[in-house]
C-alpha cells in the first residue's frame, strides 16, 4: 500500500481578502486545515493566512499537504464555492471577522515552553487587526497565557476581544472529530466568550463554557493524562516481558468484558508533536513537581532503549541489518514530527551493521526504501508504526519485534 500525492502549483483563486468572514492564522497546518474546511463547509468564507506559500499553493491546487481523512471532498467543494482565500503575509489578514491563531507552541532544550512564540506572532499581527475584533487562540498555551495576552494588548492601548478555544482532535481525523466532539470555549470578557461561542456553534455539536485558565488546563490535562495512560501500559509491558510473559495475552484477559479496563491502551511508542510537549509544559508550570509526568516521559522515551537492549541480549547486532517498519509517529498518517522511529534509527546506527527504513505514507524522508527492499535486506525488523498494510505482509519470515501486538505469527517477538 502506498500513499502518494501530486504537488501542483496553480494560480490561487482570486477572492478579495476583505471579503473573508474568518481568518485562520497558520491555517495551512495540521491544526488549521480541518478547522478551515469545517467553517467553509458551514458557509463561511475563510482566509487561510500562512507563511508557508508552498503549502498554500498545494491547497489552492485542490491537494492536501498531508493526510487528513475526509478533507479532500470538502477542499474541492470550498474551492468550487470560492470559500477560501490564500494569504501569506500578516498584512493580508482580514480586518473584519474573527481571527483564529493556530501556531505551534514548542518547548525548548530545557523542556520549558517557548512563551515568546505567541507574543511574536500576535505582535506581528497587531498592526493589521482592528479594535473590536475577536482574537482566538487555538493551539496549546501555557496556563495564564490568554489572560496575559489580554493584559498585553490593553497595555498597548488596543481593545480586542480575546478568547481561548483549544484544539483537541486526533491528528488525521480532525474533520470527523470536529463534527462529533464538544468544543471548549473561554473568553477574557463576556463579549469575547459570547462571540467565540457563536462562531464554534456553527461547527461543534456541543459547547463547554469555562474560564480561560480552566480551558488551558483542560487541554494540558487531556494530553498529559493520555501520555500517562500510555506510560502505564508500556511499563506493564516491560514488566511482563522481563518475566517472560506475553503482555498482549495479559491485556486481553484484563479487558475482556471488564468495563473498568476497556479504555486501557495497548503498549506502543507514544510520540508525536503534542503529548510529550504538553506534558512537559504542565511540568514546567508545576515547577517540575509533576512527578507522574516526568515518570511517564522516562517510561515512554525509555521503551525504545528497552527494545534495543533486549535485541542486544538476543543477537549480535553489530553483524546484523535492522529494518524499521513505519517512520510516522503513529499509524495511518504521514507525520514524522517527534516520531520515536527516528530515535530508533539514531541509536541503532551505533549498534547495528546497517539500519534501513520504510513507510507507505511518509513522502518527506529521502532515506526511505520500498518495503520489499527493507524486508529482503534486513536480518530483523522492528514494527515502529503499526500501519494496517503491515498486517497483510508476510515480511519474509524475518523475526519482527512488535511491541504493539499488531502482528501475529511464529516470527513475531512481543
Amino acid at each position: 500500500m502506498n500513499y502518494s500525492r501530486t504537488i501542483v502549483s496553480s494560480p490561487r483563486p482570486e477572492v478579495p481578502v476583505g471579503t473573508a468572514d474568518l481568518t485562520v492564522v497558520g491555517g495551512a497546518g495540521h491544526v488549521g486545515i480541518p478547522l478551515v474546511l469545517a467553517f467553509a463547509e458551514a458557509g463561511l468564507t475563510v482566509n487561510i493566512n500562512d507563511l508557508n506559500r508552498g503549502t498554500l499553493d498545494i491547497l489552492a491546487s485542490g491537494k492536501l499537504p498531508f493526510i487528513e481523512y475526509g478533507a479532500e471532498p470538502l477542499l474541492a467543494k470550498a474551492l468550487a464555492g470560492k470559500r477560501l482565500i490564500f494569504s501569506d503575509k500578516p498584512a493580508e489578514i482580514s480586518k473584519t471577522g474573527p481571527v483564529i491563531v493556530t501556531i505551534g507552541t514548542p518547548v525548548d532544550e530545557f523542556l520549558n515552553p517557548v512563551g515568546k512564540a505567541v507574543q511574536t506572532c500576535i505582535d506581528a499581527l497587531l498592526p493589521h487587526l482592528a479594535d473590536g475584533q475577536l482574537l482566538i487562540l487555538r493551539s496549546t498555551v501555557f496556563p495564564g497565557t490568554t489572560d496575559w495576552l489580554d493584559s498585553h494588548l490593553k497595555r498597548m492601548g488596543r481593545d480586542l476581544k480575546v478568547a481561548f478555544c483549544p484544539e483537541r482532535v486526533v491528528q488525521g481525523y480532525g474533520i470527523k472529530e470536529l463534527r462529533e466532539m464538544p468544543q471548549i470555549v473561554s473568553g477574557t470578557s463576556p463579549e469575547a466568550e459570547q462571540e467565540a461561542a457563536a462562531l464554534f456553534k456553527m461547527i461543534a455539536p456541543e459547547l463547554v463554557m469555562v474560564k480561560p485558565i480552566e480551558a488551558e488546563f483542560a487541554k494540558l490535562f487531556n494530553n498529559a493524562y493520555r501520555y500517562i495512560e500510555f506510560a502505564a501500559t508500556n511499563q506493564f509491558y516491560m514488566i511482563a516481558k522481563s518475566a517472560g510473559v506475553d503482555y498482549q495475552r495479559v491485556l486481553e484477559a484484563m479487558k475482556h468484558n471488564y468495563p473498568r479496563s476497556k479504555n486501557m491502551p495497548r503498549p506502543g511508542f507514544a510520540a508525536g508533536p503534542c503529548l510529550f510537549k504538553d506534558t512537559m509544559q504542565l511540568a514546567a508550570f508545576a515547577r517540575n513537581q509533576f512527578g507522574l509526568g516526568h515518570a511517564a516521559m522516562l517510561v515512554n522515551e525509555g521503551l525504545v532503549l528497552d527494545v534495543i537492549d533486549d535485541l542486544k541480549r538476543r543477537y549480535d547486532l553489530g553483524k546484523m541489518s535492522v529494518g524499521l517498519l513505519g517512520m510516522a509517529f503513529k499509524a495511518e498518517i504521514d507525520d514524522v514530527r517527534a516520531s520515536l522511529s527516528y530515535k530508533f534509527k539514531k541509536i541503532l546506527h551505533s549498534h547495528a551493521r546497517e539500519v534501513l527504513t520504510t513507510d507507505p505514507f511518509v513522502t518527506t524522508d529521502p532515506d526511505l526504501l520500498p518495503l520489499g527492499d527493507v524486508v529482503a535486506r534486513s536480518d530483523i525488523l522492528i514494527l515502529c508504526a503499526p500501519h494496517a498494510a503491515y498486517k497483510n505482509e508476510s515480511l519474509g519470515g524475518k523475526p519482527v519485534v512488535d511491541v504493539w501486538g499488531h502482528l501475529t505469527g511464529a516470527n513475531v517477538i512481543q
